[in-house]
């Protein structure tokens, strides 16, 4: 086995739910687990960073409103720029993320996502999701020169209670199948 199966590839896992409980962090650590599964299977081993947004939305409001960096949004923004990959949880409302993933993103600024592989996963609030979401989402990384993989994983609703009775297979199937495009974009990034 080569030196570089043996150096672990770093994954960072934004989750920017802000409410109680946060299934849009659940949602976040099962994409997050299955990613490093799929890396695994490949013969890599993930070291894990989690950032959670709700931690620093008064930094991010700061940052927003005077342009002002703190030691913990510093940090966040450095976690995501070192990762060979990134996981993205947001809650959607009303066809949008949340604010404050929006304001992470400004946060971060260009070219700290350039060429990074990305997976979307959505928290909606409804079970009919407007299929232009995932045009806006996106739209967004790619400004940022990111590299969102081509499954997106939306729970809704329904999903949240099939998990309940155990019965997720739609979800789990979404997952796996994002998380493998993930772990195979993460490897191809890192060569």
């Amino acid at each position: 086995m080569s030196a570089a199966a043996w150096t672990p590839v770093s994954l960072a896992v934004v989750s920017a739910g802000v409410g109680h409980p946060r299934p849009t962090r659940r949602l976040a650590d099962w994409v997050a687990e299955a990613v490093c599964r799929s890396l695994a299977a490949g013969g890599a081993r993930a070291e894990v960073e989690a950032v959670e947004l709700h931690r620093l939305v008064a930094d991010l409001a700061q940052h927003s409103a005077q342009g002002r960096v703190s030691l913990d949004l510093r940090e966040a923004i450095a976690a995501v720029g070192a990762a060979d990959g990134l996981v993205v949880a947001t809650p959607v409302l009303a066809a949008s993320p949340s604010e404050v993933f929006d304001s992470f993103l400004a946060a971060l600024g260009h070219g700290v996502l350039s060429r990074m592989p990305v997976l979307l996963a959505l928290d909606s609030s409804s079970d009919r999701q407007p299929p232009d979401i995932t045009q806006v989402m996106r739209r967004r990384l790619t400004d940022m020169h990111a590299d969102p993989v081509p499954t997106l994983v939306v729970a809704g609703p329904a999903d949240w209670q099939a998990t309940a009775h155990s019965d997720a297979a739609r979800l789990r199937a979404c997952i796996d199948r994002a998380a493998a495009e993930l772990a195979a974009a993460m490897r191809a990034h890192r060569q």
